[in-house]
């Protein structure tokens, strides 16, 4: 199973809360974050945090390849939220994808709070290679969890796998004023593995949290990955 579902994991590394009275004339703060922290994202300010950009990014690692062999396909890595109730499972325990799921193929969750900004097939070029805008305020209530995964399309395939991709990595941005809150980069060995998830937002009697993940899986679809979370 790649997530704990509805695991609130509290380690000794406890939960980091953002001051945002501490930046100076606009100077980004920027928190790095480490497998299975969490940051407490609640309102630190006069304005408040109404509204987050999840935005994950990779690059593909150089492949070798002969003379006169043919260009390797492209690794198509797709991120996507999946919706939990307070009980850590999909969300009013639907078996339909797109009732729990916001991806490539369900861009928009109803009402407009969580949007994904598009598909991205190849991982090419600098910063984010796809991005999941959430309004804060206008999350459903019966929503607690927000989980965000990546898996590559058609890796079986393919024959395809994360060992293959490097500088990947999960962040969380102030979205009205374009200012980085928390980045965690995923480091690890993923070789042979399919799916990766990154991290969380969770809904806390203090406000949203932040929660980084890790672990990955080797599994068909993203289909797989959000069943993990079923009953």
């Amino acid at each position: 199973m790649l997530y704990a579902a509805g695991n609130r994991r509290h380690d000794d590394r406890g939960t980091m809360t953002i001051d945002f009275n501490s930046r100076k004339r606009g100077k980004a703060m920027s928190i790095n974050l480490q497998k299975g922290q969490k940051i407490n994202l609640s309102k630190e300010s006069r304005s408040g945090l109404n509204k987050v950009m999840v935005g994950l990014g990779w690059d593909e690692v150089p492949q070798k390849r002969g003379l006169f062999a043919p260009k390797p396909q492209d690794i198509d890595c797709d991120a996507f939220a999946i919706l939990l109730g307070y009980d850590g499972k999909l969300l009013n325990h639907t078996n339909d994808i797109k009732q729990c799921t916001v991806f490539f193929n369900n861009l928009v969750w109803p009402g407009g709070s969580i949007r994904h900004m598009g598909d991205n097939l190849t991982g090419a070029g600098e910063g984010d290679d796809e991005q999941i805008f959430v309004d804060l305020q206008n999350v459903p209530l019966e929503v607690g969890t927000i989980v965000f995964a990546v898996n590559i399309y058609d890796a079986f395939k393919r024959n395809q796998h994360f060992g293959m991709i490097r500088n990947a990595f999960i962040r969380v941005v102030d979205y009205e004023h374009n200012v980085e809150l928390c980045r965690f980069e995923l480091s690890e060995n993923y070789y042979n593995m399919t799916a990766l998830v990154a991290g969380a937002l969770m809904r806390t009697d203090n406000g949203w949290e932040f929660i980084t993940d890790g672990n990955a899986a080797r599994v068909e679809s993203l289909v797989n990955v959000v069943a993990a979370f079923a009953d």
